[in-house]
């Protein structure tokens, strides 16, 4: 026994003496981590510190942008994915942020262009479902009900377990005059969630203008 120890203590120390990042770097905390456990205060610190000590690192500013964009702090998160931008001028993440950003902060000419750009990029980029989905949204807001309509069904084929989804596709189907579609749609919405309250609402209200024409 002791003598295995002594083995274990003749390999550690040189290891460490000579290359003490490598023991201190295995016990540091992930950027990437910290974002998917939700501690995204503690990702935007390292990733700023890792940005700080390679100002080209593109992995830290996505993550970095994606925390930021959690918090809602948008014009911050736009002025570091431009950066990004900068360094990886097509790289599909940086542009899916900066969509995201401009369609927060209600900007949707612009979030559409970044939009529709990743969509070219990454035909099967992981972020397609909520790039549909915001596409979607920003139909509605310029009331092109039916341009709405394609982009929300895409959504939702992509994820078909999401009522809010499916609830804002009826909507705009509502605001189409598709009623009868419209009406498909809420049943969908209810299905996955039956307290949904704008789907019932909507179902309602569809339900008492067909009756009623």
């Amino acid at each position: 026994m002791k003598k295995h120890k002594l083995i274990f203590f003749l390999f550690f120390i040189p290891v460490f003496f000579v290359h003490p990042q490598w023991f201190f770097s295995s016990q540091k905390k992930s950027a990437l981590q910290e974002y998917r456990n939700g501690s995204y205060e503690a990702a935007i610190e390292i990733s700023k510190a890792d940005i700080a000590a390679d100002p080209n690192n593109l992995e830290s500013l996505v993550v970095l942008c994606w925390s930021l964009v959690h918090l809602g702090r948008y014009e911050e998160c736009r002025n570091y994915a431009l950066e990004g931008r900068n360094i990886s001028r097509y790289d599909p993440r940086i542009i899916e942020i900066l969509g995201e950003v401009y369609f927060f902060q209600g900007r949707n000419h612009e979030a559409l262009q970044y939009f529709q750009e990743y969509i070219s990029l990454a035909p099967q980029g992981d972020r397609l479902d909520s790039v549909y989905y915001y596409i979607g949204e920003i139909f509605i807001r310029q009331g092109h009900f039916r341009r709405a309509d394609i982009a929300l069904s895409t959504a939702v084929y992509y994820v078909p377990k999401n009522a809010f989804w499916w609830a804002r596709l009826a909507y705009a189907r509502e605001n189409a005059g598709e009623y009868q579609s419209a009406l498909a749609a809420y049943a969908e919405a209810l299905a996955l969630n039956e307290n949904l309250g704008d789907a019932q609402k909507g179902r309602d209200r569809v339900k008492a203008f067909l009756a009623n024409r």
